[in-house]
């Protein structure tokens, strides 16, 4: 079964001022698009693969495009226009989850934003729940690496084509910006799944 890719769930202009159309449409239709026709093509080597040395040579190229697949499709969904009542934190379990775990949701954005600053080169900064210890963590993984640990929260793509159009090589500046437009609710459904 082929691998499509997701539609978004709002307009590619909608979370301007904060990330513009230019960059989400490139984002979604080249970057994201490409992780989906790499995994495809990577399950289909797979499939026609003799030996388990060409099985092996394969899982880096499964691991990468299908990574950038899973995480994309979970950042889509991660965001919202800045307008909408889903980028306010307001009372729910999520809520109550930060202000315990981090004190407030100020100092959790300021650790998030601090690690995920902090990755060099490429990756993802996460909000995460463990599993076992039931707490929220903050958490980053390198290149396309899904967050394997950690039950998902919040995901932040620091890829430089996630941001550069418009924020140039200032990744702080992108941080402080994404924080609009982050669907809180989609955030406290995954929580409460967790």
């Amino acid at each position: 079964m082929a691998y499509t890719l997701p539609p978004l769930p709002y307009a590619y202009n909608a979370l301007e001022p904060y990330i513009s159309e230019e960059i989400m449409t490139l984002h979604h239709d080249k970057h994201h698009r490409a992780y989906v026709n790499g995994l495809n093509a990577a399950e289909a080597s797979l499939a026609g693969a003799q030996d388990i040395k060409d099985k092996i040579r394969l899982q880096a190229a499964l691991k990468f495009n299908g990574g950038g697949h899973i995480n994309h499709s979970l950042f889509w969904k991660n965001l919202t226009p800045a307008n909408s009542p889903a980028s306010k934190l307001g009372p729910c379990p999520l809520k109550e989850a930060i202000e315990r775990d981090f004190g407030s949701l100020d100092a959790l954005i300021s650790e998030m934003n601090s690690t995920t600053a902090a990755i060099r080169g490429s990756g993802w900064g996460w909000l995460g729940c463990n599993t076992h210890t039931k707490k929220l963590e903050v958490v980053t993984t390198p290149n396309q690496d899904p967050l394997l640990t950690h039950v998902v929260i919040i995901g932040i793509d620091i890829w430089e084509h996630a941001y550069y159009i418009d924020y140039k090589n200032v990744r702080p500046d992108y941080l402080k910006a994404i924080w609009n437009i982050i669907n809180f609710e989609e955030a406290n459904n995954r929580y409460v799944a967790a």
